[in-house]
């Protein structure tokens, strides 16, 4: 296993020379399990397809261990990539697929036999070596990719939103089986998906993309606590963080988030970050509080005198577990909030809930920047 870096790497198409990757700087460490998520054309998968050596560095440096791989073909990087539709030969049993880079380096039978049998142990597909891809099911097949790729022990895996074709029951079992096999193998895996629920559950570190841009680098908790920007703090989160656009105003001593129809009283802790930073009282942010930091509790409200807002219920969503309601506190501003379901309000109902204004994040309106950090 090694750690790969990426120095300064760019990627540019057509004679326009469009960044699909820009001034990409990363380093990946030995045995990390890190993810790469971005919606489509963020650059993700370019990224890693660079990597691999299936695209073209137009300016930089990657390092897989200490080699530069810039000019060194795809076969000698020694890597194993899994892709979304698992690429197998159809013509070939279970057994013969995951054979095959094996036999290509000329690897002894027996020891391919053995290498062979040990990957269908791991990932179970011990009883289906003898039957074709056509004779399996979505979630064998990805085994079976699996199983190509961790036949031998190369530098690193890469992996290219390989559960994008499963169900979503499926997903999650192999979200759980490729992080017990990272366990198991101790093996550096960088993974791409445009699935935050995968990221956050399967990453030690997350990479978030946009516009070939890292926007973050943290852990799935930083991501999602402390968004770096507005970009992360709306792309990360189901349903996305709430944002609102008002003032910091300060009146004795006491620092208010003020819109024209509400004034929320900002915490000490936050309310000292904020005065300290870049002189900002007075001026207009936006601050973000997300739905589960919203709450119709009787007991939220009565301690919560700063911090509460009216709003008329628009669309009520029932999801089992929890209520979300989609509250207009301002036309056509929308917040939602998230309830226990013995919460029930009809829609057109006038309604108080309390912010819980010490989970509140406040970002530059210029810059987009998160201040509270």
């Amino acid at each position: 296993m090694a750690k790969i870096l990426f120095n300064h790497v760019y990627k540019r198409y057509g004679k326009f020379e469009e960044l699909a990757v820009n001034d990409f700087n990363l380093e990946v460490e030995d045995q990390e399990f890190l993810v790469f998520v971005g919606s489509s054309g963020c650059g993700k998968s370019t990224t890693l397809r660079m990597l691999a050596g299936l695209e073209d560095i137009s300016e930089g440096e990657i390092y897989i261990g200490d080699t530069l791989v810039n000019d060194v073909p795809p076969k000698d990087r020694d890597i194993s990539m899994v892709f979304q539709n698992y690429a197998l030969y159809p013509n070939m049993t279970v057994f013969e697929n995951i054979a095959f880079g094996l036999r290509l380096r000329k690897m002894p039978k027996h020891e391919i036999e053995l290498s062979v049998k040990r990957a269908a142990r791991v990932l179970e597909i011990e009883n289906y070596l003898h039957r074709k891809p056509r004779e399996l099911s979505g979630g064998q097949r990805q085994r079976v990719a699996l199983g190509r790729a961790i036949v031998r022990t190369p530098q690193a895996f890469l992996m290219d939103e390989p559960l994008s074709n499963l169900d979503a029951k499926l997903r999650v079992q192999m979200r759980t089986e490729i992080i017990s096999l990272h366990k198991k193998i101790g093996s550096t895996i960088i993974y791409v998906t445009h699935d935050q629920v995968e990221a956050m559950t399967m990453g030690s570190r997350i990479v978030v993309m946009e516009k070939g841009v890292i926007q973050q680098l943290d852990t799935p908790e930083n991501v999602y606590n402390k968004p770096a920007n507005l970009f992360v703090a709306n792309f990360i989160g189901n349903p996305p963080m709430n944002f609102m656009e008002g003032r910091l105003q300060e009146t004795d001593g006491v620092l208010e988030f003020q819109t024209r129809r509400f004034a929320l009283r900002i915490q000490e802790k936050e309310a000292h970050q904020l005065r300290n930073h870049h002189q900002l009282v007075g001026r207009t942010v936006i601050m973000g509080i997300r739905p589960e930091h919203i709450s119709f509790e009787e007991i939220a409200l009565q301690a919560s005198e700063h911090s509460v807002v009216s709003g008329v219920l628009h669309m009520n969503e029932f999801i089992g577990s929890d209520r979300y309601y989609h509250m207009e506190i301002g036309t056509p501003k929308m917040v939602v909030a998230r309830a226990h379901p013995r919460y029930h309000f009809d829609e057109g109902t006038q309604a108080s809930f309390a912010i819980d204004m010490s989970k509140a994040l406040f970002f530059h309106k210029d810059t987009e920047k998160l201040i509270n950090d």
